[in-house]
C-alpha cells in the first residue's frame, strides 16, 4: 500500500525529466500519467470479485507480480509508447492489489485489532502521498528517470514474499462471477473517451475522428449502463446512485479529484520549467498541498461532527475555489512564496471536501450494500481523476501552444517547442534563444491560470450542489484511526 500511495504522485515529478529525455508531448505526458488511472479504474471492481470467488491471498500475489513486472519494464524501456503500455501493465497490478490488500484484514485480526490495522494499512498509503514527490525528486537528481518504476521492484518483492509466507488463504464463493464484457465496457469506453479528449487540442474538438471517438464513449459506456441495469447481480451496481445521499457525495468527491488530478499534473512543470527548480526541490515545493491535505484530513472528524457533512464539504470546496482564484493570478515574476501560499490553501480545502464526501458517501447506504457502494465509489472517484488530467491537461496544451510565439523558428523544432514548456526550454538553450524561453514561460504560466480558474468555478460549482443536495443527518463519532482509509481508500472507511 505504501508503493501504490507514491506512485500515485512520483510520476508528476518525473514527467518533466522524462518529456526532456524523451521527447514526449504534453498529450504523451498525459497518456503517461492517465494509463495507469483509466486501467486502474477500469479493473478494479472485476479484481476484487477475482479475489473473492479464487482466492484473495493467490491474487493479491498476482496483483503485485504484475505490477513488479510493470515497474520493471518500465524501467528499462526508451520510448514514451513502451512506458504508456508499462504503466497500464502497472495499472493491473494496483487494481488487484488495492482491494484486496484491505480485504483480508478480517482474516487476520478479531475485532479488537481490525480497526487499528486498517489504520495502519491506511497510513501506510496516505503517508505515500507526500513522500512521493520527494523520494521521486531525490531518485531524478541522483539517477535516470527510470529509477522512479525501478523503486517499486524491491518493495513489491518484499510484498510477494510476505504474501506467500505470512498470509492465509480466504474467499467468498458467494460472490458475483465477473462480468468479462461488463469489464471490457467500461475499459474500452473510459480509454476511447479519454483518448478523445487527450488527443482533441492537436486534431480539433471539431475532428470528424475526433467526434467518432466521443460518439464511440457514449455508445459503449451506455451499453455498460444498460447491461449492469438488467443483470441480477450486476458488478457495477448503478442503483446505488438513486440514494440521493450517495449520489451528491459521490459527485463532491469525483469532482474534488478532478481538480486534485488536473493540479498535480500542471503544477511539477511550472515548478521545473518556469521557476527553475530540479527535481528534488521540486517535490519539496509540493509539501505544502499534501501537508495542508493530511492536517485537513486528520482534522476534519471533530469539525463534521460539530457542524454536521453538509457544512463542512461545501466549506471545504469554497476554500478550495478560493485557492485555485488565488493560484490564477500567478504571473512569471511571482517566487515559490505565493505558490506555497495558495497550495496549503488548496489542501486543506482538498481535505476538508474529500474526506467528509467519502465517508458521508458510504454512510448513506444501507450497512448490506457497503461493499458494492464502495467500490463503485472508487471507480467513479479514479474515472474522474482520470477526466481531469485529460481535460485540464488538454486546455493546457491548446493554451499553451496558441500563445507560444515561434513565428522566427523552423516548422520542426516550432513543433518541438509547441509541445511542451519542457521542449521549448531544450531548444531555446540549444540556440541561445532567450526570447523563446521567455516566451515558453509567459505562455505556460497563462495556460495554468487558465487550468486553475476552470478548477476554481468548479469547485464553486460543487460546492453549491453540496450545500444543495447533500444530506446533513445526525453526525456520528469517527475514530481517528479510521481517517486515512477515508482519504485513500473508501472500501473499509465504514468498518
Amino acid at each position: 500500500m505504501l508503493v501504490l500511495g507514491f506512485d500515485m504522485t512520483i510520476l508528476n515529478v518525473a514527467l518533466p525529466t522524462m518529456a526532456r529525455d524523451l521527447g514526449a508531448s504534453t498529450g504523451e505526458q498525459q497518456w503517461m500519467a492517465d494509463a495507469y488511472i483509466v486501467v486502474f479504474a477500469a479493473l478494479m471492481l472485476p479484481a476484487g470479485l477475482l479475489g473473492d470467488r479464487f482466492g484473495r491471498r493467490r491474487m493479491l500475489v498476482a496483483g503485485l507480480v504484475v505490477f513488479l513486472a510493470g515497474s520493471l519494464a518500465g524501467a528499462l524501456v526508451d520510448d514514451v509508447t513502451s512506458v504508456i503500455v508499462a504503466r497500464a501493465v502497472m495499472g493491473i497490478g494496483g487494481a488487484l492489489v488495492m482491494p484486496l490488500a484491505l480485504a483480508v484484514l478480517p482474516s487476520l485480526f478479531g475485532p479488537d485489532e481490525r480497526t487499528r490495522a486498517v489504520g495502519a494499512v491506511s497510513a501506510a498509503s496516505a503517508l505515500g502521498l507526500p513522500l512521493g514527490p520527494i523520494i521521486g525528486g531525490w531518485l531524478l537528481d541522483h539517477f535516470w528517470w527510470g529509477s522512479v518504476f525501478l523503486i517499486n521492484v524491491p518493495m513489491a518483492a518484499i510484498g510477494i514474499t510476505a504474501c506467500v509466507l505470512l498470509l492465509p488463504e480466504t474467499r467468498d464463493p458467494s460472490a458475483p462471477k465477473v462480468d468479462a464484457v461488463s469489464t471490457a465496457l467500461t475499459a474500452a469506453g473510459l480509454g476511447v473517451l479519454i483518448y478523445a479528449i487527450i488527443e482533441a487540442p492537436d486534431r480539433g474538438w471539431d475532428d470528424p475522428l475526433i467526434l467518432g471517438f466521443f460518439a464511440a464513449a457514449a455508445v459503449l459506456i451506455t451499453l455498460l449502463v444498460v447491461r449492469e441495469r438488467r443483470s441480477v447481480r450486476p458488478m457495477l451496481d448503478l442503483s446505488l446512485l438513486a440514494h440521493r445521499g450517495f449520489l451528491a457525495n459521490t459527485l463532491a468527491a469525483t469532482l474534488v479529484m478532478f481538480v486534485l488530478s488536473g493540479l498535480m499534473f500542471v503544477l511539477p512543470q511550472y515548478l521545473q520549467a518556469v521557476l527553475g527548480h530540479d527535481a528534488l526541490a521540486t517535490g519539496v515545493r509540493m509539501l505544502p498541498m499534501m501537508g495542508g491535505l493530511l492536517v485537513a484530513a486528520r482534522g476534519s472528524a471533530p469539525v463534521v461532527a460539530r457542524f454536521g457533512p453538509r457544512a463542512v464539504i461545501s466549506s471545504g470546496l469554497v476554500v478550495l475555489a478560493f485557492a485555485a482564484f488565488l493560484g490564477s493570478r500567478t504571473t512569471v515574476h511571482d517566487g515559490y512564496g505565493f505558490t506555497a501560499l495558495w497550495l496549503s490553501i488548496a489542501g486543506l480545502g482538498f481535505g476538508f471536501a474529500v474526506v467528509p464526501a467519502m465517508d458521508a458517501a458510504l454512510g448513506a447506504l444501507p450497512r448490506d450494500r457497503a461493499g458494492s457502494g464502495s467500490g463503485l465509489l472508487m471507480t467513479v472517484r479514479q474515472v474522474g481523476g482520470a477526466i481531469g488530467i485529460a481535460l485540464l491537461g488538454s486546455l493546457l496544451a491548446s493554451t499553451y501552444a496558441d500563445r507560444l510565439d515561434t513565428s522566427a523558428l523552423p516548422r520542426t523544432v516550432a513543433q518541438t517547442a509547441s509541445d511542451s514548456v519542457v521542449g521549448a526550454h531544450v531548444v531555446a538553450s540549444r540556440l541561445g534563444d532567450r526570447a523563446l524561453a521567455a516566451s515558453a514561460d509567459a505562455a505556460y504560466v497563462h495556460g495554468m491560470g487558465l487550468v486553475l480558474l476552470v478548477s476554481g468555478i468548479a469547485a464553486l460549482a460543487t460546492a453549491l450542489l453540496a450545500a444543495a443536495l447533500v444530506p446533513n443527518p445526525k453526525p456520528e463519532a469517527v475514530l481517528p484511526e479510521e481517517v486515512p482509509d477515508m482519504v485513500t481508500d473508501p472500501e473499509n472507511a465504514r468498518q
